[in-house]
């Protein structure tokens, strides 16, 4: 028998891999929740989290039907499978929460995010910031002398590239959004 024969046929797991094989996978979702907009339902849906040690990775908020006086929050978490399915029971159960849903699991979706970056520089530092934000995409909302505020839309791990790419030009301060996500389709 050959050694590539072999190694087809060898057990997967590696003496060095130190992960419990009966661990549950941590997931990550992106759940869109339909809430009464009124004070207080921010305050207990984030509650929810804290109180049972839940991580919110991203939340955005905003109204979204003025007339019925509803907002959309949008929350990225982590979990288990259990512990997401927790998760949205237990919104699903508060009284102010109109729907529940798991974008990660319905289908398609697209998550944008949107971020302000000031970087500061001079010479050749502020060249090549011009230059990375061409290439990322990203405006120019203001400048000085010395300074830039871009602004960039993207998917977090685009937001993070730039973020990377911008630290050694002199990347200063970052505002964030949080993740908007909307299914794809009808």
């Amino acid at each position: 028998m050959s050694a590539l024969n072999i190694k087809k046929g060898a057990s997967s797991h590696s003496a060095y891999d130190l992960r419990d094989p009966n661990a549950e996978v941590i997931e990550v979702h992106t759940l869109a929740v339909v809430v009464d907009n009124e004070a207080g339902v921010l305050a207990r849906v984030i509650g929810l989290f804290s109180g049972r040690g839940y991580n919110i990775e991203s939340l955005t908020v905003a109204e979204v039907d003025h007339k019925g006086h509803r907002s959309r929050i949008t929350i990225v978490t982590s979990g288990t499978p259990q512990v997401i399915e927790q998760i949205k029971a237990q919104l699903a159960r508060m009284v102010p929460v109109h729907e529940v849903h798991d974008l990660t699991v319905e289908g398609p979706a697209v998550q944008r995010e949107l971020a302000l970056f000031k970087v500061c520089g001079k010479g050749d530092q502020r060249v090549e910031a011009l230059r990375l934000a061409d290439i990322f995409r990203a405006s120019v909302v203001d400048s000085t002398l010395e300074s830039f505020v871009f602004e960039i839309t993207g998917t977090a791990d685009k937001i993070d590239a730039f973020a990377d790419l911008m630290r050694p030009l002199g990347l200063k301060e970052i505002a964030r959004t949080g993740v908007a996500a909307l299914s794809r389709g009808c």
